[in-house]
């Protein structure tokens, strides 16, 4: 990728994090922190990678992308919107009655959201279950899934991992939003997740380790390395910031798991991201 994709993908996170911390703030409240610490994932997949066709969102042989951690609902919906899925103003309904764009995605209510997301560790069980339809029917497209490290916590995830190996889905190219804390503190504290890495090798899966998960160029760069596997379905690790670039959300901590935001903080918060 030239410097000039990069400058642009850059730009890009920048305004889908402004339109990101805009709707939650006019809520008042939300998951700010884990919606922060995977815009970059989000912008390079949707903007640079992605074979999608927003006029023709049930595209049949279209790349998918899960969100298993479906509380970054809104940072979704933000890159959605901007790309035509559904018109901008919409954002700021997020999570209010009668609403499209509820807290959690939902795929019947959502255009563009391929799967319904919720109870933690089911969307990367989707996402393993649409890369071998997509083998058995032969369409080529690859499907994308983003997990947190707290919901790494879940037995289902691993039952998905065992999975995906064992049918060689090297189609599923699944990213771990690395950023060590979860609603009631640290990963470490709560039920450590040791040597992440080794353990999905152990399971049979292709690992690559991001130092930077917010690098748009790093990502990238993963993607192209992980469409190479021939027998793998790959797991990046995006070593993150929970509530990357908004300073007194990132000073939170596991605070900001689903924290208020009063006006004074939504515009000081968009003045940092100018």
């Amino acid at each position: 990728m030239c410097n000039n994709e990069f400058q642009t993908l850059k730009e890009k996170s920048r305004y889908i994090r402004r339109l990101t911390v805009d709707s939650i703030g006019k809520l008042g409240v939300g998951h700010l922190g884990g919606c922060l610490s995977v815009i970059e994932a989000l912008v390079v997949l949707y903007y640079k990678e992605m074979n999608i066709d927003p006029k023709n969102p049930n595209m049949e042989s279209r790349d998918r992308f899960v969100l298993s951690k479906g509380h970054a609902g809104p940072a979704l919906y933000s890159v959605l919107a901007d790309k035509g899925y559904f018109d901008i103003s919409e954002l700021d309904t997020l999570n209010r009655p009668e609403t499209k764009l509820p807290s959690h995605c939902d795929m019947l209510r959502t255009k563009g959201v391929d799967m319904t997301a919720g109870s933690l560790g089911q969307g990367i069980s989707c996402a393993a279950g649409m890369a071998k339809a997509s083998k058995i029917k032969r369409d080529n497209a690859n499907i994308y899934c983003i997990i947190g490290d707290g919901e790494s916590q879940e037995g289902q995830v691993w039952e998905a991992a065992m999975m995906a190996a064992h049918f060689k889905l090297n189609n599923l190219i699944v990213f771990t939003d690395y950023n060590k804390l979860q609603i009631d503190g640290t990963v470490e504290e709560i039920l450590g997740l040791g040597e992440l890495d080794k353990k999905w090798e152990a399971f049979g899966w292709n690992v690559i380790n991001i130092a930077d998960g917010h690098d748009e160029a790093q990502i990238y760069d993963a993607i192209q390395q992980a469409k190479k596997s021939q027998s793998k379905p790959t797991m990046i690790l995006l070593n993150t910031i929970k509530g990357n670039g908004v300073s007194f959300v990132e000073a939170m901590g596991a605070g900001n798991h689903n924290m208020p935001i009063s006006e004074e903080q939504r515009i000081q918060a968009l003045k940092e991201l100018e």
